[in-house]
């Protein structure tokens, strides 16, 4: 049962805690142990699982699957869960399921496309959960021991993970922030995963699993990104008034690049998106937009934003193979590009 295993949960982080608190750069006098016990008892019992289905054909199913699983943390008095967002496009169903072993219907309020951050409300009222605070990341120092809870069928799974350090991020997805956490050890279901700090207050949202480096290794440390929550403070009512934030609507080329060599590789270019059609294929290496060098994956996507409208034409000097060549695209609004559930 649920119940029980919410027990052990707490069982397993109080046992771990004096550990913890002992291990953990102190700033000022902090609060006593008990109120940190009580803080990380919410903060845990905040914790959803969450299970989604894809509507038919929707195109993010080839690379996340049409079955969902992963986390959110519950972060408003009416029952407003945080998650990551991709685990929300395109779908056609969401289910919370409770500490309480209740399964809620939940619908989505936002998925903004600029953060990475999903919005979703129950239908059905909470009981008894309150929601937790949010924290910035300015104090935090590599080495700082922090605490990633996961949901899942069984209950609330707790993890201890250390700070590596933040920095800006470039995903390969045409994204990019200019701030993210970077943890380790790695844990395994990371899908939206709240990641707490000592005083039960919520820093980021799981996103990936990483190789970074940290303080002190030659090679990479496997690990994960966590999206700051501080980038939702500035656009949480943007988001429950939209659905997204006016960030997320950009020019999108439907490309999966990475940095191979101080150089932009297109690794997989999406069947829905214009690049497709412009002739763009795996493999052609992006060195110029709009007659702009790039060599990074935060300069490539930086000047394509650059546009004020979403719906525009871009030119892209690509190399394929021995040949170098101006493409054109025309390029789209993400967020008109993904499948709704009928009737909306």
């Amino acid at each position: 049962m649920r119940v029980l295993a919410a027990a052990i949960f707490w069982l397993l982080l109080l046992a771990a805690l004096p550990w913890a608190l002992a291990t953990t750069p102190r700033q000022g006098d902090g609060a006593s142990s008990s109120a940190q016990i009580q803080a990380l008892q919410r903060a845990g019992d905040a914790v959803v699982a969450l299970r989604v289905t894809a509507t038919d054909g929707a195109a993010s199913a080839e690379t996340l699957g049409v079955q969902r699983s992963g986390s959110g943390v519950v972060i408003g008095p009416d029952g407003l869960i945080l998650t990551i967002g991709y685990l929300l496009l395109e779908a056609e169903t969401i289910e919370v399921m409770t500490q309480d072993n209740r399964t809620l219907p939940a619908r989505q309020v936002a998925y903004d496309l600029a953060t990475g951050f999903g919005l979703i409300r129950p239908l059905v009222p909470l009981r008894g959960v309150q929601p937790v605070p949010l924290a910035g990341v300015g104090g935090l120092v590599p080495g700082e021991l922090l605490l990633a809870a996961t949901g899942s069928s069984s209950g609330t799974e707790v993890g201890f993970t250390r700070l590596l350090g933040v920095r800006p991020f470039s995903g390969y997805w045409e994204y990019h922030i200019e701030s993210a956490l970077f943890t380790s050890p790695p844990i395994p279901s990371h899908s939206g995963a709240p990641l707490f700090n000592r005083n039960g207050e919520l820093l980021g949202i799981g996103s990936l699993f990483v190789l970074e480096s940290g303080p002190g290794h030659e090679r990479p440390t496997p690990g994960n990104m966590f999206v700051p929550v501080e980038l939702l403070r500035p656009v949480l009512d943007e988001m429950k008034a939209n659905g997204y934030t006016r960030a997320s609507v950009r020019p999108w080329l439907g490309l999966s690049s990475s940095e191979q060599d101080g150089h932009v590789q297109v690794v997989r270019v999406d069947r829905r998106g214009p690049a497709l059609e412009a002739g763009i294929q795996p493999g052609d290496v992006v060195l110029e937009v709009d007659g702009i060098g790039v060599a990074t994956l935060e300069a490539f996507y930086k000047q394509l934003w650059k546009r004020t409208s979403p719906e525009s034409e871009v030119e892209l000097t690509v190399q394929q193979g021995t040949e170098t060549r101006k493409v054109r695209i025309h390029a789209v609004d993400r967020m008109k590009t993904l499948r709704k559930p009928a009737g909306i």
